[in-house]
């Protein structure tokens, strides 16, 4: 079959639950991710055989509202591909753009790194192998901790996990260059603002928190910041636009210094970076 006539017809599919640019670019990704069909292939309209019934099945389920990179069991994060599987998040650009800002201002050689609510270990992971750091990575979840660790393992990155509840417990980390975290952050009250296939398909816990309390994992990692992190040593945030000048005021009374927001590629508040 001719490659662009399987994606022009993968694209118009997948229009039934996406609009007509984001369905191309996914169907991309899926036809790469499934099928081996490089985007040279697609557009020089190379033949070749395809496995039919497995890109028929992948699209029903995306119609179904499941995301392209469980269906595939593949995201892509820093010119890397990373295994995925539902249970885990799903890594978003974004948080592409925390690690880039970290790695820009960092220069230490062998930075020490902890890495709060590990997930499919995408910020670990790239950070130990960007920086050749020494990186822990701490999550809640077992399914979380699974996938990262295979994820190090395939990627051949030297990283250390373990089970830990930042709410509740210590890292028993010290003398950190590097602290980061990506943690919940989406209000209960947005919950109707986020797209079904997330609402249906990721983790409750790793994308919400409550409305009386939405930076309590701010403040909760800002203070093991305090206990674990050398003097001079970083701590990094993922957060949600509208919590920027909350996050940086929070830090500050944790007696943080140089705490600054950062915005995204689409303009919005999306990091915070500080100096213990």
């Amino acid at each position: 079959m001719d490659a662009r006539q399987i994606w022009e017809e993968t694209s118009k599919q997948l229009e039934k639950v996406y609009a007509r640019r984001e369905a191309e670019n996914i169907s991309y990704l899926l036809l790469e991710d499934l099928l081996m069909l490089r985007k040279g292939d697609i557009l020089t309209g190379m033949r070749k055989d395809i496995k039919e019934k497995a890109l028929s099945e992948a699209i029903e389920r995306m119609l179904q509202n499941e995301p392209l990179q469980y269906v595939t069991g593949i995201v892509h994060f820093y010119g890397r591909k990373f295994k995925i599987k539902k249970g885990v998040l799903i890594p978003r650009p974004e948080t592409e753009e925390l690690v880039d800002l970290i790695i820009k201002e960092n220069n230490i050689i062998e930075p020490k790194i902890l890495d709060v609510g590990v997930g499919s270990g995408c910020i670990g992971i790239t950070l130990a192998l960007e920086t050749k750091g020494k990186v822990t990575g701490t999550d809640i979840s077992e399914d979380a901790l699974s996938v990262a660790s295979a994820n190090a393992s395939l990627l051949e990155a030297s990283i250390i996990f373990k089970k830990n509840d930042i709410l509740y417990e210590e890292s028993g980390e010290k003398q950190l260059d590097i602290l980061v975290s990506n943690p919940p952050y989406i209000p209960e009250s947005d919950r109707h603002k986020v797209h079904a296939n997330v609402l249906d398909n990721e983790p409750d816990a790793a994308l919400f928190v409550s409305d009386e309390a939405p930076l309590i994992f701010y403040k909760r990692i800002g203070e093991e910041g305090k206990r674990c992190l050398k003097t001079g040593g970083k701590l990094y945030f993922e957060i949600h636009e509208q919590y920027g000048t909350e996050v940086k005021n929070l830090l500050e009374t944790l007696d943080y210094r140089q705490v600054s927001v950062h915005k995204d590629m689409q303009g919005k508040d999306r990091m915070v970076s500080a100096i213990n």
